[in-house]
């Protein structure tokens, strides 16, 4: 729990090492619009890092030394200073892009199927006791299986992670070069397939920046999801339809107010 919090409290991280022997800095040239900027980033060789004057969490604020936009979605917000140890603040950040994947996974399919119900194609829906239903194996089953299959993908993630590049799983063709990648973003054939993710740099950070923030929100909405239930009974979706029916009455502000 305590590494969840952590790892969502923080906007960004720059993967590099103190004695800069692993990961060595570069420096490149950033274009924002007629202004033309210096930056160092560290191994990521398709991402723009941001402009110093990049937006903030807190309009006015200074961003601690750590996070100097050269990863996506850093804003600066760092009170706590988790981040000031280097591989700290890689692990942090890479536990961060996994659970926005995993919440945005999860908000799916926590709505898809209720909207379905509401459609008359699936019947007896319902996302909270989904551990509960039987399935086509029994959960000792169902765990084990899932057990060793993320097992052999997160250990995969570990390995690239302490050595980039070494699970690699790209075809070599003669004709073709193979992307850097970095960590954490795949890519690749069997991962982006259209080459959304290796183009010029400056789209590759917005598009970047745009995955993050949609994760931040699932998680936040995922834990709005489990306080409505706990607190309704209702699904988001139940919730939200009340909430238009009667929005004076059905809102944040009536889970402090006695019925």
């Amino acid at each position: 729990m305590a590494l969840n919090i952590a790892s969502t409290s923080l906007s960004s991280f720059t993967i590099r090492d103190v004695s800069q022997k692993s990961f060595p800095l570069k420096t490149i040239t950033c274009s924002v619009g007629k202004t033309r900027v210096k930056a160092t980033k560290g191994v990521s060789s398709v991402c723009e890092p941001l402009p110093a004057d990049r937006p903030l969490w807190f309009p006015g604020s200074s961003p601690p030394p750590w996070l100097d936009g050269s990863l996506p979605g850093d804003f600066g917000f760092d009170p706590l200073g988790l981040g000031s140890d280097p591989e700290s603040l890689k692990w942090f950040a890479q536990a961060e892009l996994m659970h926005a994947r995993w919440a945005m996974l999860a908000i799916a399919g926590i709505l898809v199927p209720e909207w379905l119900e509401n459609l008359g194609f699936i019947e007896n829906y319902n996302w909270f006791d989904a551990g509960a239903r039987e399935y086509f194996a029994d959960p000792t089953t169902l765990f084990v299986v899932q057990l060793g299959l993320m097992g052999w993908v997160e250990g995969r993630r570990w390995a690239d992670m302490l050595n980039p590049g070494c699970v690699d799983i790209e075809p070599k063709l003669p004709h073709i070069t193979n992307p850097k990648t970095d960590v954490g973003y795949p890519g690749g054939l069997w991962f982006d397939p259209l080459m959304w993710g290796m183009g010029s740099p400056e789209p590759v950070m917005v598009l970047r920046t745009k995955e993050i923030k949609n994760g931040r929100l699932a998680m936040l909405a995922f834990v709005g999801f489990w306080f409505q239930h706990i607190y309704t009974g209702q699904s988001p979706l139940e919730n939200l339809q009340a909430h238009i029916a009667d929005p004076g009455h059905c809102n944040i502000f009536s889970a402090f107010t006695s019925h």
